[in-house]
């Protein structure tokens, strides 16, 4: 299922009839049942095959990649499209994840919600799913700040304040190309966002 159908059955497709839990998931992952070539993530319970990266969106997590490394220093674990595991039925793969260091914690278990300061999802195509499931779900979560990049509007939505027991935000506000932006756990990390929207064309 591509990502924009995961959104348009947004309603239907969370509450399904035996949804697999992060072990089912990996279960399946182990005996061949998901294919090793097909990039997947499972949100509330359901496989969702996630869409090929197209160019704009490649170069938009390097780009931030490159800049939020250079915002944090050694402070934190830059996770590039890695797995977060939010049980005991969602395990998804944002974009980038800021983590609690050191990196070598990762080998006993996957990170969960309290190693993380900051996720941040990329959205071209996927801009329905990014804001009306997984924002709710990272809420429910506890995930302290997420960042929902509009490559489109060239604008960051920028989540803090989660409200878990009602699945929502407490504050949610838009942040454009001339914007700079601090992850609030990680004091003086100052990203500029014009090293993102305001990138020129290559020669």
């Amino acid at each position: 299922m591509a990502d924009g159908d995961a959104a348009l059955l947004a309603p239907s497709l969370f509450e399904a009839a035996h949804p697999f839990t992060v072990d089912d998931y990996h279960r399946m992952s182990e005996a061949g049942i998901l294919s090793a070539d097909e990039r997947t993530e499972l949100i509330e319970g359901v496989v969702v095959t996630m869409s090929a990266i197209g160019a704009p969106h490649f170069v938009a997590v390097l780009l931030l990649d490159q800049l939020l490394r250079a915002a944090v220093g050694e402070r934190v674990v830059v996770s590039v499209q890695g797995p977060v595991r939010l049980p005991p039925r969602s395990e998804p793969q944002p974009d980038i994840a800021l983590l609690r260091p050191p990196a070598v914690r990762y080998k006993a278990a996957l990170p969960g919600p309290a190693d993380v300061f900051l996720l941040v999802e990329v959205s071209d195509t996927t801009l329905a799913r990014d804001r009306d499931v997984k924002a709710p779900l990272y809420a429910r979560h506890g995930i302290p700040e997420y960042w929902l990049v509009d490559l489109d509007a060239q604008t960051v939505l920028v989540h803090r304040d989660p409200v878990p027991a009602e699945r929502r935000w407490g504050s949610v506000q838009p942040a454009g190309p001339d914007a700079v932006l601090d992850v609030a756990a990680l004091p003086g990390s100052a990203v500029p966002l014009a090293g993102l929207f305001g990138a020129g064309q290559p020669d």
